[in-house]
């Protein structure tokens, strides 16, 4: 047997625990060389930030600290890069260490190691004030790659109890200080609380102790190792028992013990990641076709007949025929890739044929995936493949959403011009299917036999069409229920970014303790426990009812397994079949409680939202007895194959790629809240009202984009949208708020939320928020009234904005009692005021004399323009200079209005109108949309501004 190395004459020779201990050194050295430099000279520079300075704030961040100054800044990067060379001989020599045959966990590991040692010199070299986009690019990349780094390491330690004991402590520590970090970076960023920066310093060098921290452990770890430099080289690896493997023994029998224990294979992950996508692209094409749908009563005002293309959900009920039966269980390749033809969609631009298109993609979808479940039923590692995709598949569409701000990028209804990223979406969906499907459809196993106990097919399938529908319903966007809970400013809950990453958590941790411990996620404990997060979601706002929602969402992904489980063993049409009629006629349900003015039998259910939760949970309970006595005489659940354990951890590890993106996600879109308005210098807030016809413009693509310009072009500081709430299933569940106030920096503010049971208002402003108030306006008849009571600061004076929304004319006597109420309203306030509204109502006439009283002392913004019916805009205590009318073009069915306040100047007793040319430069409409004006936006009914003195 050749020698492991040659021999030779040794020069020198250093213990491996000096290359812990000097990385150690030199990166605290680093870091507080800065804090004490730092501290010395510039004490006041580097503890003041965007709201406050000392004395509120008295010790600075890591990042005011090592990047903005000099010297400090220079004694931070000298020794960080010092740091380096012990950093990198600390990642080859635990890769030496751990390395084992056959194994490449350590490999991964490693790589991770190399990545974080690279990005920490990105955000070391690239401060914030450098380049901020890169800077915080490197920085997420490298909180993100700690979490891999870490259980990596853990899984890996070698069997020193006292390592294992010191990175199990620091391990803790880094990951308990982010709790309080983010929440004192929010009562930061958010809530503005003096001091809440100064706490959350403190908990951003607590993880710069413990991070290093973790890493001087392997200390302990490397006495084992000497490092000798000879005249000839000499390579060894370590064949060490980890404690990994310790623990394998122990837990061996047990699903969390199996799950990891097995190789690794790249070519099992894209196995599983194909999966996830084709679960992704039945959550697409599902979610895609009531927006379509929408699309035409939206146009219509009413009932269309297009209605009926949700039949197309119906379509399991065709696997009742035998030979179609048979055609999709033996090939269902051939039926993926026809569901695919909804991708396509988007080439169409007539929106009918478009929705025809997608509703036959969905057809093949529902009829596909219902048939490969069932086909699967004799198999338990091929079922739970599947089921876990699909699951999973949810949950990537909610992360694509959350990064694209609620709109899919491959719905039908986007394209490149708006977003759509629809090319590579099909691209991908393609593969996945010819990946996904080479194998044949079932392959034996543990069949289960015909003769075996099983529950009633008739609850089982009404569990699985409520699951699918509070599925869609609620989780489909990780911002519906935060939009659920919302009450306005000041925040006194969750945000859709960065709290839409627990969302998707809750959504990942509930699939997987499912797929674990499917007795316990099936038990009439965890859905009396589901049934109360339900209960909390619709009864109560803010935290608590967001904790419902956290609850629930768990609970949903971690049931499904288990339900699916149930209904495959009794015929797919029979269980899908019946499934997706309950779905169907729970979207219905959801829409006849709000669109009750609308449909026939609407006021039966008006504004019961309670009685849909009640019914989705009472379907989901029978599902759970179905499935308690299918699943007590189902070995499957106690049995798990080597084959499956593998599938399961290559699953998780796409799971867990899936959740860090979300975190990355919601770093990235937290909102900066530092928004400066146009015209800052002359003291002009500008102000609009606009009805954008729920973000679906003319020719049904996503409106957003072309919206974000028009508003950016007319420098608008404040603008009210109305019909502006979409998080309902025919809508998308999208918010459009999140996509124009991300991309324009303004505040937003939108309510009452979707389970009240408006069609939505909404304030985009410039200028903070610094109270808020959602109003229900009197509506016994018609559908319901939304305002939005907001209190600005704008330039240092407090301005109250209302946008309101008034029912439909059909019905007097509520647009009486509302305005009654709105006049009201808007007189208990002595602050100046602006509404931006919406009152069906001619000038001089009628309910205007109600907005335009002594009682509201509201003024019109132009007495003399004699071409309105929506929209108006009324003010008070301010001085009006500008008014101007703005077409539309394609994107909605409403104008645009516009005008122009100055803040700090008395309101002028005469109504003297001027031109143009004697109107300061900062005062005035933008030139662009003179004329022809740009893209179909022009001034149009005056054809210019108007101006007054």
């Amino acid at each position: 047997m050749a020698p492991r190395y040659k021999d030779g004459d040794a020069v020198v020779a250093i213990n491996g625990k000096w290359i812990s201990w000097t990385h150690t050194a030199v990166a605290y050295t680093a870091f507080f060389s800065a804090l004490v430099v730092g501290m010395s000279l510039h004490f006041h520079k580097i503890v003041q930030n965007e709201h406050y300075g000392y004395p509120d704030e008295w010790f600075p961040s890591v990042s005011a600290t090592i990047g903005d100054r000099y010297p400090e800044r220079s004694f931070f990067q000298v020794f960080i890069a010092i740091t380096s060379g012990p950093r990198f001989a600390l990642v080859f020599l635990w890769y030496l260490l751990t390395a084992r045959p056959n194994s490449a966990l350590p490999k991964l590991v490693a790589g991770v190691g190399l990545f974080r040692t690279f990005t920490c010199g990105g955000w070391t070299y690239v401060t914030s004030t450098d380049d901020h986009d890169w800077h915080d690019i490197f920085m997420i990349s490298y909180l993100v790659a700690t979490l891999p780094w870490t259980l990596g390491c853990l899984a890996l330690s070698p069997n020193n109890r006292q390592a294992v004991k010191y990175r199990k402590i620091f391990a803790g520590l880094f990951f308990g200080t982010l709790v309080p970090l983010i929440y004192y970076f929010i009562q930061h960023k958010v809530h503005k609380v003096p001091g809440a920066y100064t706490k959350y310093a403190f908990f951003e060098w607590s993880l710069i102790l413990f991070d290093v921290g973790f890493d001087a452990v392997t200390a302990l770890d490397f006495e084992a190792f000497e490092i000798v430099v000879r005249d000839v080289k000499g390579v060894s690896r370590g064949q060490l028992k980890t404690t990994a493997d310790s623990v394998l023994e122990k837990e061996k029998g047990k699903p969390v013990g199996n799950t990891f224990g097995e190789g690794f294979f790249w070519t099992e992950v894209i196995d599983a990641a194909a999966e996830v996508y084709n679960g992704f692209i039945f959550w697409t094409l599902c979610t895609a076709l009531p927006v379509l749908v929408w699309y035409f009563p939206l146009w219509h005002m009413g009932i269309s007949g297009y209605e009926a293309a949700i039949v197309s959900y119906l379509s399991p009920i065709l696997l009742a025929i035998p030979a179609l039966k048979s055609a999709v269980v033996k090939n269902p390749r051939l039926f993926h890739l026809l569901s695919l033809s909804g991708l396509l969609a988007y080439k169409i631009q007539d929106p009918a044929n478009r929705l025809f298109l997608t509703s036959f993609s969905v057809v093949c979808s529902c009829m596909t995936w219902a048939a490969t479940l069932y086909a699967e039923r004799g198999n338990n590692a091929r079922l739970e493949s599947r089921v876990f995709a699909w699951g999973t598949g949810l949950i990537m569409s909610s992360v694509a959403k959350f990064a694209c701000t609620t709109n899919n990028p491959v719905w039908p209804i986007m394209h490149a011009e708006n977003g759509g990223w629809n090319k590579i979406g099909l691209l991908l969906a393609i593969l996945a299917v010819l990946r996904s499907y080479r194998r044949p459809a079932t392959s034996g196993g543990d069949y289960l036999p015909s003769s075996g106990k099983k529950g009633s097919w008739l609850p089982a399938g009404m569990g699985i069409g409520a699951l699918v529908f509070a599925m869609h319903y609620l989780l489909s966007d990780s911002s519906t229920m935060i939009a659920w809970v919302w009450e306005g400013y000041p925040v006194r809950g969750p945000i859709a970014a960065p709290h839409g990453a627990l969302t998707i958590f809750a959504m990942g941790a509930g699939l997987v303790y499912g797929l674990f411990y499917p007795a316990a996620a099936g038990s009439w404990t965890a859905y009396g426990i589901g049934s109360l997060g339900a209960a909390f979601l619709t009864c109560y706002s803010h935290w608590t009812g967001f904790y419902g929602a956290l609850v629930l969402a768990f609970y949903l992904l971690a049931v499904a397994p288990v339900l699916i489980s149930s209904a495959v063993r009794h015929s797919p049409a029979a269980t899908f079949g019946l499934g997706f009629f309950v779905y169907m006629i729970l979207v219905l349900f959801h829409v006849w409680v709000v669109a009750y003015a609308f449909v026939p039998g609407g006021y039966l259910v008006r504004e019961h939202t309670d009685w849909i939760m009640i019914t989705t949970m009472l379907c989901i309970g029978a599902g759970v007895f179905s499935a308690a006595v299918s699943n007590s005489h189902n070995s499957r659940s106690k049995i798990v194959s080597p084959n499956g354990k593998r599938q399961r951890s290559y699953f998780i590890y796409v799971l867990a790629a899936l959740q860090l993106l979300s975190i990355s996600i919601a770093y990235l879109r937290f909102p900066t809240n530092d928004y400066t308005p146009y015209h800052k210098e002359d003291k002009v807030a500008t102000m609009g009202i606009w009805t954008v016809h729920f973000g679906l413009d003319n020719d049904m693509w996503a409106s957003e984009r072309r919206m974000r310009d028009v508003i950016q072009e007319l420098e608008l500081d404040v603008i009210g949208l109305l019909e502006s709430d979409n998080q309902r299933i025919i809508m998308g569940n999208r918010d459009i708020t999140q996509f124009l106030a991300d991309d324009l920096g303004m505040y937003a503010d939108f309510g009452p939320g979707p389970n009240k049971h408006t069609w939505g208002s909404a304030l985009l402003s410039k200028f903070p928020i610094v109270n808020s108030t959602h109003h229900l306006l009197p509506s016994p008849v018609g559908e319901l009234a939304p305002a939005i009571h907001a209190t600005l600061d704008i330039y240092g004076e407090l301005v109250d904005v209302v946008v309101f929304h008034s029912g439909q004319e059909e019905d007097p006597e509520d647009r009486r009692l509302q305005s009654e109420y709105l006049s009201n309203l808007m007189g208990s306030s002595d602050r100046p005021m602006v509404l931006l509204s919406y009152l069906v109502t001619k000038p001089l006439e009628g309910n205007y004399n109600t907005y335009v009283s002594e009682t509201s002392g509201m003024k019109d913004i132009d007495p003399t323009d004699w071409d309105r019916w929506c929209e108006y805009i009324l003010f008070k205590k301010l001085k009006r200079t500008g008014y101007a009318r703005v077409s539309r073009d394609s994107i909605t069915d409403t104008e645009i209005q516009v005008g122009k306040f100055v803040i700090g100047e008395p309101e002028p007793e005469s109504e003297l109108r001027i031109p143009e040319e004697m109107v300061p430069k900062g005062r005035q409409f933008p030139a662009l949309f003179r004329g022809h004006g740009v893209r179909g936006h022009r001034y149009h009914v005056f054809d210019e501004p108007r101006y007054w003195q």
